[in-house]
């Protein structure tokens, strides 16, 4: 747990609520954070769509606060059409609030409170349009700090996986329609907040129908992908995320593709800055955004750009578990990235499962995984709570294929991204494979390391999908996850894949037999030799920060639990996620804020075409002009052509409905 201070440099003011005005009349509602009778200082800009009266109230203290008793004015922001600011909201990342955010920045720049330079920071989706924005070059914009974020949002977000797709497709989609129509407060707004409420439930719609129109990476996905064109970000840029994360993968793609001044950092942390965390050890994160900004806004030597390009948490091996309170490891660091010390090295899929150093040519070995294989697979994007990590993947392996090396005669660790270049045939002409990086320990438990997976179709590019054809052989390229990981002696490296992995990814409409070509397939490792200089590493300052806002925890009963249910005779498997259950009371503006979410995922084992994902999410804002509810029911289910998505909502004010309507679409399946 972060320690509270409460005393800083500089007195604090707040100032709840102020308006940004953009050039077509639109006003973007923003709370400010300033230190008192210093003059213009530099301003740190977070831009999110999560409602920053009530939605992340806490939170925004704790950081901002911190920042501003340091000697920065920091603004929260509500993108267009989200909690208290004006307009309709029609998507994630639209080119209307990149351009949003770069008329804002100007008009941040101009206030007789700022000294002209601006930084952005934020996670995930705030970590997302800092990039974005850094590439449309706005002048005043002069530093991003980007955490759990990604350069490339097809390739590495919630929609799609190795051109499969992803379990969070349809659950992210129910996630924001639950928060799109909820209303403005009249505190903030005025009267008007009424005629905004209507026009809110009125335009909001499910994006999935939207994301699942795009299932290859087309223009759609290349908007807001800075991996596009890297020349176009100039300015300093911080890249941070956690090995626990879904975005991981994006810091050392951004290292690479970036030329400008840039840092890289991940810890062992789930979806969550590295100051206040799930998993442990947290650092001293705000301390660390303070030596950068002070770097780059105002010209003070920190030391931090005098440290490797790029740290990582070399994790230590750990016995397969559901939940992690702690990994353990040690920070080590590369001075660049691609670092030329990695040794890239060979491990071929030889015949009887044996994973060596050399080439063996054997017998074509083939697989047809059944539909319980990914069950236990935990969450892609995961946030530090119960059972979001994989248990033993010995069931798993039960219905994959598994080669594994001989035991390890010294420790052997890896840094960066593994790849697995598999030779194989099919009998469908569409399948997919998930591969999984394994570490077993000498008593045959195996723990999950990283995951890749593949939908076989996109084997040569994810823009230009093509049918299998049924025993033609073929070579592709299944890349795995990023990681740091120590392998101790005596224990053996696996690699196991399989032709399903329900619910990460939605299967091909027919079971597909996979024939791997053993001998010829092989395994890449990024092996890391030692570097006595990680011990001379600086060590992080202890992790701090503000007081929160206050706010009091209420009951708050699950709709469902996590867990997994089979019927043997039914043979239907039914997997369970709760989602975003809690009730705050917010004592200083007089709201209660309470939401009961979950994710089930249904298939019957032998059968792809029964798959189906249903959410059902409330949440109600209490306050005391009353309360105002969304309720919201989807489905998610399949046949051999088309994907059905069925979404049904009720908008209530004091219990009563002032809002229904209901969506029934078809739409085509296109290679998934």
């Amino acid at each position: 747990m972060a320690a509270i201070r409460k005393d800083f440099p500089n007195e604090v003011e707040i100032v709840e609520s102020i308006f940004v005005p953009l050039p077509d009349g639109t006003r973007l509602a923003a709370k400010l954070w300033r230190p008192r009778d210093i003059g213009p200082v530099p301003v740190i800009l977070e831009y999110l769509p999560y409602r920053k009266r009530e939605g992340t109230r806490g939170r925004d203290q704790k950081m901002h606060a911190w920042l501003a008793g340091h000697g920065y004015a920091c603004i929260r922001l509500d993108i267009r059409g989200t909690g208290d600011s004006q307009g309709l909201i029609d998507d994630e990342y639209t080119e209307q609030e990149i351009r949003d955010g770069c008329d804002a920045i100007a008009w941040i720049a101009a206030q007789d409170w700022c000294d002209g330079q601006v930084a952005m920071y934020g996670i995930s989706w705030g970590g997302f349009n800092g990039l974005q924005i850094a590439a449309r070059q706005p002048p005043a914009l002069k530093t991003i700090i980007t955490v759990g974020s990604t350069d490339d949002r097809y390739a590495t977000d919630v929609h799609y996986i190795g051109g499969c797709l992803s379990k969070d497709n349809p659950d992210w989609s129910a996630t924001m329609f639950a928060h799109n129509d909820l209303p403005p407060d009249p505190e903030i707004v005025g009267p008007g907040w009424r005629d905004m409420w209507r026009a809110r439930m009125a335009h909001n719609t499910p994006w999935i129908l939207t994301w699942l129109a795009h299932q290859r990476r087309d223009a759609y996905w290349k908007h807001g992908s800075v991996c596009e064109d890297f020349s176009a970000i100039t300015i300093p840029v911080y890249a941070v995320s956690g090995w626990a994360d879904n975005y991981s993968e994006s810091v050392p793609r951004l290292l690479s593709g970036l030329s400008g001044p840039r840092l890289g950092l991940i810890g062992p942390w789930a979806h969550s800055f590295p100051h206040d965390v799930a998993v442990q050890p947290a650092i001293g994160w705000l301390q660390e955004v303070r030596r950068w900004c002070d770097h780059w806004l105002k010209g003070r030597d920190t030391g931090i750009m005098d440290e490797p390009m790029y740290r990582v948490w070399m994790q230590q091996s750990a016995p397969p578990s559901t939940c992690y309170l702690e990994r353990a490891g040690r920070w080590v660091g590369e001075a660049e990235w691609p670092s030329s010390r990695i040794d890239w090295r060979d491990l071929f899929l030889n015949a009887g499962g044996r994973l060596q150093g050399t080439a063996a040519k054997g017998t074509p070995v083939p697989i047809c995984s059944p539909l319980w294989v990914g069950l236990t697979a935990g969450e892609v994007g995961r946030y530090g709570e119960d059972a979001d990590w994989p248990p033993d993947q010995r069931e798993d392996d039960g219905g994959s294929l598994v080669f594994t090396t001989d035991p390890l005669p010294a420790t052997l660790e890896i840094l960066g991204a593994p790849q697995l270049h598999l030779r194989f045939s099919v009998d469908k002409p569409m399948a997919l494979v998930a591969v999984r990086l394994n570490d077993v320990m000498p008593d045959g438990r195996s723990t999950r390391v990283a995951l890749g997976c593949l939908n076989l179709t996109h084997r040569d590019s994810h823009e230009q999908a093509a049918m299998l054809e049924p025993g033609r052989v073929y070579e592709a390229v299944v890349d795995i996850d990023d990681i740091a990981h120590s392998f101790p002696a005596g224990h053996r490296i696996a690699v196991s894949i399989s032709t399903t992995y329900w619910p990460i990814c939605w299967p091909s409409p027919e079971l597909a037999t996979v024939t791997v070509h053993t001998g010829e397939s092989r395994l890449a490792l990024p092996v890391r030799p030692e570097d006595p200089a990680d011990a001379r590493l600086r060590r992080f300052d202890p992790p701090e920060m503000a007081a929160p806002t206050p706010s009091e925890d209420l009951p708050a009963e699950k709709t469902v639990r996590r867990g997994v249910r089979r019927d043997l005779l039914s043979k239907e498997m039914v997997v369970e996620f709760p989602r975003w259950t809690y009730a705050h009371r917010m004592p200083d503006i007089g709201q209660t804020v309470a939401s009961d979410a979950f994710a089930r995922y249904r298939i019957t084992d032998g059968d792809p075409l029964s798959a189906a994902c249903e959410t059902g999410c409330t949440v109600e804002i209490t306050r005391k002009d009353g309360v105002f509810g969304h309720h919201s029911t989807s489905r998610m289910t399949c046949d051999a052509t088309h994907f059905r998505i069925e979404v049904s909502l009720r908008v209530t004010e004091n219990g009563a409905s002032v809002f229904e309507r209901s969506w029934d679409e078809r739409i085509p399946r296109d290679h998934v």
